[in-house]
């Protein structure tokens, strides 16, 4: 088929009678379809329930972790973490179960206390982030409950744009940034080695900059091929900028989402103003859950054969969803995406000014997609066309009706705008 836009007005109308009849019969199934947030399946967490054993010897060391005290985490957890990320055991802190709340933890200590001896943020008037966008709605959440002004920038095919970035850092009033390095959420590309060394040499006008480098999928491939991401802890030292980059990761999407266990990876520096804080807020993070995690991964081959399995349940779900956009909206000049080698989203970008009306359609039909507009802080779209797909969490064949849907919406929603 041609080009939407090379077609006749008489020719996409007689083309959105066919999408109606088709949505219409999809309308009547009554169908629930949930593509709204990149949630493990059963499958995918039933992975892990052979951690829960009755009989687990919760001593390590001689400690007892079912008891208080040590508020960076086991020993056997941070060291599998520093494996995993590849940075020094005494740079970890294994936490609790999110890396959300290590973000949001480490925001307010920026308020409270400053960072590294500078001016606490809550004295300073009208602070910034950089937010790449597509991004990721939780980072802009946070950002917004401590009404940090949000500044887009574009996210390119290798990462942020970095001339933005660069001229951004220039004032001295933007403190930080939030990055999801690896299959960015929801684009899905990873950094090019480049941009991750440009990032490490950045030179901001504030001594108090912080990158929150959300490496939330660090080894979530979808097959053996998977992208690579240069280790930013390797490179900041040669620009002297080791205290820059707060890394934070989670076993969310590796055991259980609602039960895993987070780290944060930073400087001597840095981790020792965390840990003064960590000595007022908590008696301890979770030791028992850490343990069970070492004890049932034990390495980092483990981990790696452990998230194979998941590739074999969420590779099949991609596939799905990437059949239907490449057959039914290839060529048509309506639409483009990125086929991501891992992570949990697909990135959809619609005709500029119809994403809005794709998830009414869809809504309409009975499939939940994330909020349109949620990638983009304030849940604007200055384009209102970038769409979150989520695949991981319906079973396949309801995969497969939400992704039909989907492609009926957008077809009638730029036939809507093209015609008037």
């Amino acid at each position: 088929m041609a080009e939407y836009t090379n077609m006749s007005k008489e020719e996409l109308l007689r083309e959105k009678e066919l999408l109606q009849k088709k949505y219409d019969e999809f309308k009547a199934m009554g169908l629930s379809l949930d593509m709204s947030r990149g949630k493990p399946c059963k499958e995918q967490l039933d992975l892990s329930m052979g951690m829960l054993r009755a009989d687990i010897d919760y001593t390590e060391n001689g400690i007892d972790t079912r008891n208080y005290g040590i508020l960076d985490g086991i020993p056997s957890c941070k060291k599998l973490f520093a494996e995993l990320l590849g940075v020094d055991v005494k740079n970890i802190i294994a936490g609790p179960n999110a890396s959300l709340t290590l973000m949001f933890d480490y925001i307010t200590q920026c308020f409270a206390h400053g960072v590294l001896g500078e001016t606490p943020w809550r004295e300073i008037k009208n602070l910034k982030f950089i937010c790449p966008v597509p991004g990721y709605d939780r980072h802009f959440t946070i950002l917004e409950y401590f009404d940090i002004e949000m500044i887009n920038i574009p996210i390119n095919s290798d990462g942020p744009d970095m001339n933005a970035v660069r001229e951004l850092v220039k004032d001295p009033s933007v403190k930080g940034m939030f990055c999801v390095p690896k299959y960015s959420n929801p684009t899905g590309i990873t950094y090019s080695d480049e941009i991750v060394r440009e990032i490490a040499a950045l030179k901001p006008a504030a001594k108090d900059f912080r990158i929150i480098w959300d490496n939330a999928y660090f080894i979530h491939d979808l097959d053996d091929n998977g992208d690579e991401l240069l280790n930013i802890f390797d490179v900041l030292s040669e620009y002297n900028n080791e205290d820059m980059v707060i890394e934070v990761c989670s076993t969310s999407k590796i055991t259980f989402s609602g039960a895993g266990v987070s780290a944060i990876a930073a400087s001597d520096a840095n981790i020792k103003q965390i840990m003064k804080r960590l000595n007022c807020q908590t008696i301890s993070y979770d030791k028992m859950n850490q343990l069970r995690h070492s004890r049932f991964f034990g390495d980092v081959s483990a981990v790696k054969e452990h998230m194979k399995k998941h590739a074999a349940i969420l590779k099949p779900k991609f596939e799905i969803v990437l059949k239907h956009l490449e057959n039914e909206l290839g060529g048509l000049g309506i639409a483009s995406w990125v086929n991501p080698n891992g992570g949990y989203f697909i990135s959809l970008d619609v005709m500029n000014g119809c994403a809005k009306r794709v998830g009414e359609l869809c809504k309409g039909a009975g499939v939940t997609l994330t909020p349109v507009g949620a990638t983009y802080p304030y849940g604007k779209d200055p384009n209102n066309s970038n769409i979150r797909i989520a695949p991981s969490f319906p079973p396949v064949d309801e995969l497969d009706l939400a992704a039909q849907i989907l492609c009926v919406s957008v077809k009638i929603a730029a036939i809507e705008k093209l015609v008037g």
